[in-house]
């Protein structure tokens, strides 16, 4: 079998709707997305998640983590930290040992349940940075479980990511976007988690099924747009593209016509693992993807 693209790009978003870090070799699989995908988030004094959508300085912290932690069966020591910086401020250290502490009513769109409470020290980075009480949490997978929509993807389960364990989006696509825009804009507006390459535009909406280094991954549901995409993520302004232009050749009236109409732009593919029950599984940059299944349209695809 010939493959229809290969791995371009792995991103890792640590911090819930802050920067990504793309990473430099591969990074290793789990249940809920790759390893320290969207572990960690921003609440306020509420206990409600803090997103770009509502923060959009969010868009400009910046997260590091050490090179051995995306190495097969790391695991970390007391010495182990995740960097966090942002415009003015000084640098945080929040080690990636477990905390001890438990934040209690802590929620994310659907989902309501404890978490894992960073500490004072990142309470009072955020709240300063943010300017309005905030709290660092990690998740608890411990203690917590979060579903995905059973209507999807029954049985699989995610961290505090939006709605999917993994996001794939190809190369042509976000070309074919850009030849339409009056200014390019880069993938990092997107946030996938996977970037493809050497498929034509908008393939991967068909794909139901595919193989990556021997995993098996099923393609869920078109990846329906927020505003996020709108928000420079370096700037952390937003302006109306591309969802405009998404609007005028991605939105379910043109790629559903017949089906239900629900106001919804589409650009990328949503996936979930399912051989996930063997460890020690890794994506690495210039994988093969191979298509095992696909719909004939965007129209047959799950929206």
């Amino acid at each position: 079998m010939e493959a229809a693209a290969k791995v371009k790009s792995i991103f890792v978003y640590p911090i819930k709707s802050c920067r990504g870090i793309s990473v430099c070799q591969q990074a290793p699989l789990t249940p809920t997305g790759f390893r320290w995908d969207r572990q960690w988030m921003v609440i306020n004094n509420n206990g409600r998640a803090y997103t770009q959508r509502n923060e959009p300085k969010l868009a400009l912290v910046e997260t590091e983590l050490p090179n051995e932690a995306f190495l097969e069966g790391w695991e970390p020591t007391g010495r182990s930290f995740m960097v966090i910086r942002a415009p003015g401020m000084q640098a945080l250290k929040i080690s990636l040992s477990k905390p001890r502490d438990i934040a209690d009513g802590v929620s994310v769109w659907e989902w309501c349940g404890s978490a894992l409470a960073e500490g004072a020290e990142a309470s009072n980075w955020f709240t300063n940075y943010l300017g309005k009480p905030s709290r660092l949490v990690r998740y608890n997978a411990e203690s917590e479980t979060r579903p995905v929509d059973p209507k999807y993807a029954a049985g699989e389960k995610i961290m505090f990511s939006d709605c999917y364990p993994f996001m794939l989006l190809s190369q042509g696509s976000l070309d074919a976007l850009n030849k339409l825009l009056k200014e390019p804009i880069p993938i990092n507006r997107f946030r996938p988690n996977i970037l493809v390459d050497g498929c034509e535009p908008f393939s991967e909406d068909l794909w139901t099924g595919i193989r990556i280094n021997n995993c098996t991954f099923q393609g869920v549901k078109l990846c329906d747009r927020c505003k996020v995409p709108t928000i420079n993520q370096d700037t952390g302004v937003a302006g109306p593209e591309p969802s405009e232009t998404l609007r005028q050749i991605r939105s379910d009236k043109v790629l559903r016509p017949n089906q239900k109409q629900q106001g919804k732009i589409y650009f990328g593919q949503n996936l979930v693992w399912k051989d996930n029950l063997s460890n020690g599984k890794v994506l690495k940059l210039g994988d093969p993807v191979f298509v095992m299944r696909k719909v004939n349209s965007a129209a047959e695809a799950a929206a």
